[in-house]
């Protein structure tokens, strides 16, 4: 059954639109060319939670062209159908269908072997070819590597071998999942490696949490909005936080995580790239290439501000209570040394050295193992000036806040009159949920995932906003490998260590709660 079959059949299924070859232009939501997607690594844990999900999600909402397969690559394909069957009804955002779940299972192929053995890429050109010809693909292949960070080269080297890198008809796509390398001079290494079996405009770079609404709402709602942009400034805004708390610990993957490290997993990445877009000057286009230059402009002028050592701060958590139940710490941990100066938690002070954000300091943080899961951008107005004693003594600033997870939304808190006698003065929220207001978005591994089919890399950062990263964070990881105080501990459950409230306090301010 072809997927177009299914979607006369299945009355939940949207018509197949028209296709797409380019970014999207006036569409909003283009169907893609016909293709292939290869996920190497489909048994992984990434691939199981989040990128057979969303390839389903797709397919569920009609948004797959109608040739589409699925070849995975793994060492060991055993019981896969239950798995990839049971990741869908688990992790889904759409209801599991029996029908569009057997007509996408019909379009998965696997292919087992070592990365690092020829005859698996030459097994994996066997049968990319067939599809191309029986499936009417036209030579358009994605390469998703959803393998660890070490294994990149050793699998874009693989494919170059076996000539599925490049071809005259069709394009090919690779995408990269994070981290991109390990500082500024291994992601340099990372990148040329890459260039060399892939073109450049044929590498996307998966950032997921650029694929969130409320992330792409931020262009939204300072542009398009007429009263937002003339206080977007250091005249109006005393400072800008930037939160990504987890509540889980490293269970499972401490042998991976010593060595990285918060400020390397989370901040290069994702809170620079919040950063940017609350930052960065309206572009003349809203297409790929004039986002990344006001991104890359903006990641520029990003610099830690100092003294290091009262600017920032890193912490490692320790056992805790955690929702009434005890929780390990990371000691407890398997596969982390208890030697380690690995930080699990990491805060830090930026500026942003350009005429709209002169002295509007920036302030980061991230962590496991904290109070709750909640990730947001919190833009503090500056406090207006009372000539009435009944204000002046009762100031209450304007918080606009971007809430990005778990619950996605827009929050203005605003200082109203409380009810009776008196200019009493309270906080109150004018709330948004994206839920309430609009139908169900895409998830993002589900809308970034369309965007590389259909060949729009707006929401991928590009190799100069990578290193730029790395260069805002580059010093502060060397000042910390070359300190001799181990990072402060901080209980599960907790906001974090004492010293992130330190770095705070020394400017008169303080973290919202979490």
């Amino acid at each position: 059954m072809t997927f177009s079959e299914l979607e006369e059949r299945t009355p939940h299924a949207l018509p197949v639109r028209e296709i797409s070859d380019g970014v999207h232009g006036d569409d909003p939501d283009p169907v893609a060319a016909p293709a292939s997607m290869v996920i190497f690594g489909i048994t992984g844990d990434l691939a199981r939670r989040k990128l057979v999900p969303a390839i389903y999600d797709l397919a569920r909402t009609g948004r797959l062209p109608a040739e589409f397969d699925l070849v995975g690559v793994a060492r060991d394909g055993a019981n896969l159908d239950a798995l990839l069957q049971e990741s869908v009804m688990a992790h889904a955002r759409t209801a599991f269908h029996p029908a569009i779940w057997s007509g996408l299972r019909g379009r998965i192929h696997l292919i087992e072997g070592s990365f690092d053995d020829p005859s698996t890429f030459a097994r994996l050109a066997v049968v990319l070819d067939e599809l191309d010809r029986t499936r009417t693909v036209a030579g358009n292949h994605v390469y998703y590597l959803s393998v660890p960070a070490s294994l990149f080269t050793e699998v874009c080297h693989g494919l170059a071998a076996a000539g599925l890198n490049r071809s005259a008809r069709g394009w090919r796509r690779v995408v990269v999942e994070k981290p991109f390398g390990h500082d500024l001079a291994t992601s340099r290494v990372l990148e040329a490696q890459l260039a060399r079996v892939f073109d450049p405009e044929s590498i996307y770079r998966i950032d997921h949490y650029l694929g969130k609404e409320t992330v792409q709402n931020i262009l939204a709602l300072r542009f398009a909005n007429g009263m937002f942009e003339p206080l977007w400034n250091y005249r109006h805004i005393d400072h800008v936080q930037i939160t990504l708390a987890e509540s889980i610990g490293l269970t499972g993957r401490a042998g991976y995580y010593d060595g990285v490290g918060a400020a390397r997993d989370i901040v290069q990445n994702h809170l620079l790239q919040l950063l940017a877009l609350i930052a960065m000057e309206e572009p003349v286009t809203f297409d790929p290439d004039g986002i990344a230059r006001e991104k890359i402009k903006i990641l520029s002028a990003t610099e830690l501000l100092g003294p290091l050592d009262h600017t920032t701060a890193r912490g490692q958590y320790v056992a805790g209570v955690y929702d009434g139940q005890i929780t390990p710490g990371l000691a407890d941990e398997p596969g982390f040394s208890a030697q380690s100066k690995t930080e699990t938690f990491a805060a830090m002070t930026l500026g942003v050295a350009t005429r709209r954000w002169a002295g509007v300091p920036f302030f980061l943080r991230t962590g496991k193992r904290l109070a709750r899961r909640s990730t947001e951008i919190a833009v503090t107005f500056a406090t207006p000036a009372h000539g009435s004693g009944a204000l002046r003594h009762s100031p209450v600033p304007n918080v606009l806040v971007f809430r990005v997870q778990p619950e996605e939304g827009i929050e203005l808190h605003i200082g109203a009159k409380r009810p009776g006698g008196g200019m009493r003065i309270e906080p109150i929220s004018l709330g948004m949920d994206f839920r309430s207001v609009f139908d169900a978005a895409p998830g993002a591994y589900e809308r970034l995932i369309h965007d590389v089919l259909v060949g729009d890399s707006t929401l991928f950062p590009r190799r100069e906003e990578i290193e730029w990263s790395w260069k805002v964070i580059d010093p502060l990881l060397d000042h910390w490998a070359r300190s001799d105080a181990r990072p402060q501990s901080y209980g599960a459950g907790s906001a974090g260590p004492v010293g992130a409230d330190q770095v705070m306090a020394r400017t008169g301010r303080a973290w919202r709660k979490l």
